[in-house]
């Protein structure tokens, strides 16, 4: 990676001699720069409450996308997309995949976003999680403060239907680095490694279909074995 401090003195002498050698110099400038601004990360995801640690899995971000494989779910892991947007738990070993709906808060919380708004994908995590109020949800800035050596934005996140939490986010990363959920539990992305990702790690294997619970729930309604419940009296 070409250091920026050098390669913005050469560009100062580039430009005292050519206005156009200046123009160019610039773009491959803003070019070279690019790849440090890129979203693209792994790390660990860590549960601290009263003095003890709890490994709670892994995390890849890849610009705009994130896979979390966790322990609690073992066989598969999720595909978060918040461009589409989009919440997929994949089972390689079954050969399925299946909206992630409410499998796991962590896809309702460590979401890509936009920093300077981060609430729109936190209310659209939400929603693809389940129906949420507008009305209710509420999402606000709550200050600043340094996480492990980095400053972030301090938001608050709180809704009637279920538990709230509080986000600290990294600009740079334009990731949550740590939240705080309602029962006191802090989940913080630990040991982060700013490294190339694999694109194919964020997509869905090509040979895996898409299971519908509901549609399994409508068949076996349909079948012999079925028994509906009595009528409420």
């Amino acid at each position: 990676m070409i250091d920026r401090e050098y390669a913005m003195k050469r560009n100062e002498k580039t430009c005292s001699g050519s206005p156009a050698a200046c123009l160019l110099a610039v773009a491959i400038l803003a070019n070279a720069t690019m790849p440090a601004m890129a979203q693209q990360f792994s790390a660990d995801l860590v549960a601290k409450k009263d003095d003890t640690a709890t490994a709670m899995g892994t995390l890849r971000v890849s610009d705009g996308k994130a896979r979390i494989e966790t322990t609690a779910l073992p066989d598969g892991f999720f595909l978060i997309d918040m461009a589409r947007p989009a919440v997929w738990f994949v089972r390689p070993g079954a050969r399925v995949f299946m909206d992630a709906r409410q499998s796991s808060p962590l896809t309702q919380m460590f979401v890509p976003v936009d920093p300077d708004q981060p609430c729109r994908q936190w209310q659209a995590s939400a929603q693809l999680a389940a129906p949420i109020d507008p009305a209710t949800w509420r999402c606000q800035r709550d200050g600043e403060e340094t996480i492990a050596g980095r400053a972030t934005d301090v938001y608050r996140v709180t809704a009637s239907s279920g538990p709230g939490f509080v986000g600290w986010i990294d600009r740079a990363r334009k990731f949550p680095v740590q939240i705080k959920t309602a029962d006191g539990t802090v989940i913080a992305v630990d040991h982060i490694r700013d490294e190339p990702q694999l694109a194919q790690a964020f997509e869905i294997p090509a040979n895996l279909r898409k299971f519908d619970p509901q549609a399994l729930i409508r068949r076996i309604q349909q079948s012999d074995v079925w028994v509906a419940p009595p009528a409420s009296e």
